[in-house]
C-alpha cells in the first residue's frame, strides 16, 4: 500500500515557525494522538531537511523541510520509553542496530586501562534489559569530550558491514565545530598521513611507513570574535583527525586539552568538553539498504557561543 506523504516548508511567515516538531507532525497528520505522533518520530517516519528526525522537542527554523511518510492505516505505537539514567539518547532502533546520540563526558569504547564506564557498556546493558539484544558492537567511535551521532550494531556482523561501508568513505558524516582565531579560506581540504606517537598523540607526517591517509573537508560557516563555525566533512575517520588536522592549521577545536591547548582556551567556552559535534550520519542500512540519515540538534553549549 503506498504510504501517505505530507510535508510543509518553514518560512519566516509560516505558523509553524518556532514550534517543536511533534506539534507540527501533528498538524500534517491531522491532529493524530499524541501517542501516535510520537510513534511516527520511533518509526523513523518523520524528516526534517531529508535526514531523519528523532527529537520530536525541536523547534522549526526558517527553512526548515518537515516530512512526514507513514501508512494512514496502520497505528505507529511508540516505543517503550527506557530508563532516564541511561548515559546517552537514543535516535533510532530497530532488530539490528541502534543509533545514539553520544555525550561528551564518555568514552566510546575502554581505552588500554579497561574502562567500564563507557558508551559501548551502557549501550549494551540497555539493548540486554529493554530491547531483548546481548550486546552492541561499535562501527566507528567518537572521542571522549565529543558528543554527537554514533551506530552500532546488534550484531558482529551487522557492525562488520557498517564498518565496511566507512572503509570505502560510502557514510555522510557531517560535524560542527568551533575552532580558535578566524580561518581565511572560505572552504578547503586537509590531505595528510597521521601518525602516533609514543604518548598516543596523533600528528601529520611525510612517512608512507607510519602514517594513514586523513582526508577532512572543511566549510566557513561564520567567523565571531576569536573563533570561526565550521562544517566539517569526513572523507576518511582516523582517532584524532579533526583535532589534529585544524590544530596543526593553527586553529585548534576549541576546549582541545591535547591539540595547542593554550591556542584552544577561549574566556567563554568554560566547559570541559570540546567544541565539536558530530551533527548528521547517513548510511545504508545493511539488512533493507535503505538510506538512514540522521541530524542531531547542536548541544547547548555551542549554541550559546553563537548568540
Amino acid at each position: 500500500m503506498p504510504l501517505t506523504k505530507k510535508s510543509v516548508l518553514v518560512d519566516q511567515d509560516s505558523r509553524h515557525l518556532g514550534r517543536r516538531m511533534d506539534r507540527v507532525v501533528q498538524s500534517l497528520t491531522d491532529m493524530l494522538p499524541r501517542a501516535q505522533v510520537l510513534g511516527l518520530f520511533d518509526h523513523g517516519c518523520v524528516l526534517l531537511n531529508g535526514a531523519t528526525c528523532a527529537f520530536p522537542g525541536q523547534q522549526a527554523s526558517v527553512g526548515d523541510q518537515v516530512e512526514v511518510r507513514y501508512d494512514a492505516k496502520q497505528i505507529y505505537h511508540p516505543r517503550k520509553q527506557p530508563r532516564n539514567n541511561l548515559g546517552f539518547e537514543i535516535v533510532f532502533e530497530d532488530r539490528h542496530l541502534i543509533v545514539v546520540n553520544k555525550p561528551p563526558e564518555l568514552l566510546t569504547v575502554p581505552t588500554i586501562r579497561g574502562e567500564t564506564n563507557t558508551l559501548v557498556a551502557k549501550v549494551s546493558e540497555y539493548v540486554r534489559h529493554v530491547s531483548g539484544g546481548k550486546q552492541v558492537f561499535t562501527a566507528h567511535r567518537l572521542d571522549r569530550g565529543v558528543s554527537g551521532l554514533l551506530v552500532m550494531g546488534k550484531s558482529l556482523e551487522i557492525s562488520q558491514q557498517i564498518r565496511d561501508q566507512f572503509a570505502l568513505h560510502k557514510p555522510e558524516r557531517e560535524y560542527t565545530a568551533l575552532v580558535a582565531g578566524s580561518v581565511k579560506k572560505d572552504k578547503g581540504t586537509f590531505n595528510t598521513l597521521l601518525a602516533t606517537d609514543k604518548d598516543l598523540t596523533r600528528f601529520s607526517t611525510d612517512n608512507e611507513e607510519i602514517g594513514q591517509r586523513a582526508i577532512t573537508h572543511y566549510e566557513v560557516v561564520q567567523r565571531l570574535k576569536g573563533f570561526t563555525q565550521v562544517k566539517v566533512r569526513l572523507e576518511t575517520g582516523r582517532r584524532n583527525q579533526i583535532r589534529v588536522h585544524f590544530a596543526e592549521a593553527g586553529h585548534p577545536v576549541i576546549g582541545d586539552p591535547r591539540y595547542e591547548p593554550k591556542l584552544a582556551a577561549h574566556r567563554r567556552w568554560p566547559y570541559k568538553r570540546l567544541a565539536l559535534h558530530a551533527r548528521r550520519l547517513a548510511f545504508e542500512h545493511p539488512i533493507t539498504g535503505h538510506e538512514m540519515r540522521f541530524e542531531s540538534p547542536l548541544p547547548v553549549e555551542i549554541e550559546r557561543m553563537l548568540m
